[in-house]
């Protein structure tokens, strides 16, 4: 089973403009969508689509407009109720080929509704599961919580990932290796977040053919604990380091729609791959696959399997 825990889910709106954002000025809006968003949902979507047996947690109260979405999508999900509503993400896009994000920072969880979405979620992983741990933390949850989940649910037996930002972020890297997650799925930002370095330069290296710089910062991050280290890199493809050795593979060709949710699908693609027993080659190349697919979907659709283009074939051993 793999459950993925989106501690600060959304609605995401996404609205298309049909021409350039002007800062100041009035639009009309060409289309609006409103969908179940939060990166723990998005990877969930991803894993569920493909057929296999997912489960998403997360907090919301019984009422929220969310659950309905969740409910409509077919996903299994598990619900902590809380007061506040869910937050709203809105996506503006425009020309040319523009994204926009207006994220609001989600409803204050009581100390009593943390507690309750920790048992949840530890209730409801089993030994032998994959747990995602995914997002940003709503208000009221302590800064070291994904730390501290990292270490109870390996303590249940569960495979652990984790994809997060900033603080949280930082607070991992800081406890490692004693809070080494399985998995970790950074972008060059956040790789750079880690380990102190330029993410943006990391990036354009990347794009340039020089990979020993997110090589050796990836193999770092293996080197201290972390399983399986998947770096995103935009339109300049993806890097896995484990079990010793790190493999890389540039962006498949697809149209550029929105690039939300596309790291979420990339996460999916992966846990799917590992799932059914796939080598890090094939890890790779169907996170890289997920994450194309994605980005020629529009608003935060996470792709269908029929949507997917995997070629291992261009995946290289560095």
């Amino acid at each position: 089973m793999i459950i993925t825990f989106t501690a600060n889910p959304s609605l995401d709106r996404t609205i298309d403009l049909g021409g350039p954002l002007t800062p100041g000025g009035v639009h009309r809006i060409g289309a609006d969508r409103t969908q179940p968003g939060g990166k723990g949902i998005n990877v969930a979507l991803g894993v569920h689509r493909a057929g296999l047996p997912v489960t998403a947690v997360l907090p919301a109260a019984p009422s929220d407009p969310l659950l309905a979405l969740l409910e409509a999508e077919g996903l299994p999900h598990r619900s902590s109720p809380i007061t506040g509503p869910v937050r709203t993400n809105l996506t503006v896009l425009s020309t040319p080929q523009i994204t926009t994000k207006l994220n609001e920072p989600g409803s204050a969880l009581t100390p009593a509704e943390v507690t309750a979405l920790e048992d949840l979620l530890l209730e409801t992983a089993a030994a032998g599961d994959a747990v995602m741990l995914s997002g940003s933390l709503a208000p009221g949850l302590p800064v070291d919580e994904y730390v501290r989940l990292v270490r109870r649910l390996r303590e249940h037996g569960a495979l652990v990932g984790v994809d997060t930002s900033d603080a949280p972020l930082a607070a991992l890297a800081a406890a490692l290796p004693h809070a080494a997650p399985d998995f970790l799925k950074p972008n060059a930002e956040e790789l750079g977040q880690i380990l102190g370095t330029d993410g943006a330069l990391l990036e354009q290296q990347a794009a340039d053919g020089e990979l020993a710089g997110v090589r050796d910062a990836a193999l770092d991050l293996h080197h201290r604990g972390v399983g399986a280290v998947l770096v995103t890199l935009g339109g300049a493809g993806g890097l896995l380091a484990t079990a010793g050795s790190a493999w890389y593979c540039p962006s498949p060709p697809g149209p550029v729609v929105s690039t939300v949710g596309a790291g979420d699908s990339a996460t999916a693609g992966y846990l799917i791959a590992r799932t059914l027993g796939r080598s890090p080659a094939e890890r790779l190349a169907r996170a890289l696959a997920y994450g194309t697919a994605a980005v020629g979907l529009p608003g935060t659709t996470i792709p269908r399997p029929d949507q997917v283009r995997i070629d291992a074939s261009r995946v290289v051993r560095l």
